[in-house]
């Protein structure tokens, strides 16, 4: 199949646009920073006009590099959460609040008593509670997500999310309907968007979109995701028990499973993307206890004289403070970090050690709890480049170690995007 579609991811911080040919091979980036989120005390706003307007530079970046005009469909991710109402013709009516607005007073607790227990809604940060502040505002007409207000932009039309954007508003993946507790918490489903599943054409690139973006018109708007599940898409993992774990601040592992998973009190909760699952969870151990012992330049130092083939017979759990989520729950759970060996290489090769095990327990903890048996691991973030603790990791997990496709969530939704034409990308 010959032209490329493009995908498009919103962080926090910034934009990313992607162009992937339907071999899987990235022929461009483009790339446009956010300003600042809003903070008010626990409050966290965006501006949307600042999100199209960095998609606008994301995408001229990109133009740079490649002749925009054979795009053929685009996907968009977005940070899961990220809510705000708009009018009939997608005007936004306030900001948009973010993932991580968690000024909800008491309504988690309302949800608390609503809600199943394995509901992704529940938490001070649940959009249900922020969009509930919003459903009296003259002219509403809908509370959609970052994503879907993009898609908007671009030019979709019916007021469409996608299955992994709804489920931390309530969409209940299972029955894959807006469930009847949410009416009873005074948000009526008919003010959110129906949901559809990842990859579903959802609409086309309007020419007003197209002459501010410089895409071709008429060209196929796809359902998207969240960035983490894009994240996902981009490590190349397609069949179930084919695992990808980020080893950055913290340790997260997703899993493909062929039946979901819910396990709320360790944060594991299960995206539907089509026939198959994401499930995960992350540990707070990773990237965050080391910088509280060594510099980037230290650690790069001590590469050289680590001994994976030796174990240093060290009995760490490496958190960088008090609290644990996955594979345990346990807030009370400290740092285990003693004694400190004399010498440097060794200290931060028992941490990497416990890294290990940390992994190996959470991927065996998603087993016990339904999962399918892994089969291998794609690795992506700032850990994978250390040589000791791959393969410590390696050893750990006694599966195949792949690296991920690319490290870049827009690449994820890019397959989204060829999805909703038809196509699959294939993958060694």
């Amino acid at each position: 199949m010959h032209g490329f579609v493009i995908g498009l991811d919103l962080g926090t911080s910034g934009v990313r646009a992607v162009a992937v040919d339907a071999s899987g091979q990235i022929l461009g980036i483009g790339a446009a920073k956010l300003p600042p989120t809003k903070a008010t005390g626990a409050r966290r706003e965006q501006s949307p006009e600042d999100w199209w307007n960095g998609c606008r530079a994301a995408l001229d970046e990109l133009g740079e590099k490649i002749d925009l005009s054979g795009a053929k469909a685009i996907a968009v991710d977005a940070t899961s959460g990220t809510i705000l109402p708009v009018d009939h013709h997608n005007r936004p009516l306030a900001l948009a609040r973010m993932y991580d607005d968690a000024d909800t007073g008491d309504l988690s607790s309302q949800i608390k008593k609503l809600a199943p227990r394995e509901s992704a809604a529940h938490g001070a940060t649940s959009p249900a509670a922020r969009a509930l502040e919003w459903t009296k505002l003259p002219r509403l007409h809908c509370i959609v997500h970052q994503a879907d207000w993009i898609n908007g932009c671009l030019g979709a039309t019916d007021w469409q999310t996608d299955e992994n954007n709804a489920l931390k508003t309530g969409y209940d993946p299972v029955s894959r309907c807006w469930p009847d507790w949410l009416r009873g918490f005074g948000l009526s489903p008919g003010l959110l968007p129906e949901v559809v599943p990842v990859g579903t054409p959802i609409g086309h690139v309007s020419g007003q979109a197209a002459l501010a973006l410089g895409l071709p018109e008429g060209i196929t708007i796809a359902a998207g995701t969240t960035d983490g599940c894009a994240t996902f898409l981009a490590s190349g993992a397609t069949l179930p028990g084919e695992a990808s774990t980020a080893l950055g601040s913290t340790i997260v592992l997703k899993l493909l499973s062929d039946r979901p998973i819910f396990a709320p009190a360790l944060g594991i909760y299960s995206h539907r993307l089509g026939d198959t699952w994401l499930a995960g969870g992350a540990s707070n151990c990773g990237g965050k206890t080391l910088l509280r012992f060594f510099t980037p330049d230290q650690l790069s130092t001590l590469e050289a004289s680590l001994e994976p083939s030796k174990p240093t017979g060290t009995d760490f759990y490496p958190l960088p403070s008090v609290g644990e989520r996955f594979p345990v729950s346990d807030p009370n759970l400290a740092p285990r970090l003693t004694p400190r060996p004399a010498d440097d290489a060794v200290f931060l090769q028992g941490i990497y050690e416990a890294f290990a095990r940390v992994e190996q327990t959470g991927f065996a903890k998603l087993a016990e709890l339904g999962g399918p048996a892994l089969r291998s691991i794609r690795h992506a973030g700032g850990g994978s480049k250390s040589a000791a603790w791959m393969t410590l990791r390696a050893s750990a997990l006694g599966v195949p170690q792949l690296p991920a496709w690319s490290e870049e969530a827009a690449a994820g939704a890019a397959r989204l995007a060829w999805r909703s034409l038809g196509h699959e990308i294939t993958f060694a």
